[in-house]
């Protein structure tokens, strides 16, 4: 409900209210986010999650996206908290559980710890199996491990599920050229 009324704010291109609730909070975040300014985006997410009350299920998701927004702004850190906040919540659902759980890991990887990564990882395989991206980000996470069997296989399942995504046949081309495979990482690239 709080998202179908910044929505239609945003739709109507009225301005924010000048108000500390959710809404209004997400409203600038959104708008933030809009403008690329990330940092401010993820203030405003992190401002609404204060407001709201911690039995609200959006609570958990205004903490995942102001870790997703802070992520995006570069502040590994800051993520992790808000991120960590997320999960410490009840009312991410499914997917948004597994994303949130993905992103997690992929600010742990970002600060060098490879096994929180890992765990995070793991953890949100119930929920997005079937996400090219979340093999994607296997591949890359196994190549930081050193683990070429696991980063050959994660990045098979993700040109199973979308063979032509360049960013995935980016990495594919870095899992052949790890592995002694030049011919087919050019293969890859090309």
């Amino acid at each position: 409900m709080i998202a179908a009324i910044a929505a239609a704010a945003l739709a109507v291109a009225a301005p924010c209210p000048d108000l500390v609730t959710p809404e209004a909070m997400i409203c600038r975040a959104i708008r933030a986010q809009a403008e690329g300014a990330f940092s401010e985006s993820a203030q405003a997410f992190e401002q609404g999650a204060v407001a709201a009350p911690d039995s609200d299920p959006a609570t958990a998701r205004l903490w995942a996206a102001a870790g997703n927004m802070w992520l995006a702004a570069g502040e590994n850190g800051k993520a992790a908290l808000a991120l960590d906040k997320a999960l410490a919540r009840p009312g991410l659902q499914a997917e948004q559980h597994g994303n949130t759980l993905l992103d997690r890991a992929r600010v742990a990887e970002a600060q060098g710890d490879l096994k929180l990564a890992r765990t995070r990882f793991d953890e949100a395989a119930q929920s997005l199996s079937g996400d090219a991206f979340y093999w994607y980000f296997g591949a890359a996470l196994a190549l930081r491990e050193g683990d070429h069997a696991r980063a050959e296989s994660a990045i098979l399942r993700a040109l199973s599920i979308a063979p032509n995504e360049a960013s995935i046949l980016f990495e594919a081309g870095h899992v052949a050229q790890s592995a002694g495979q030049d011919g087919k990482a050019r293969e890859y690239w090309n």
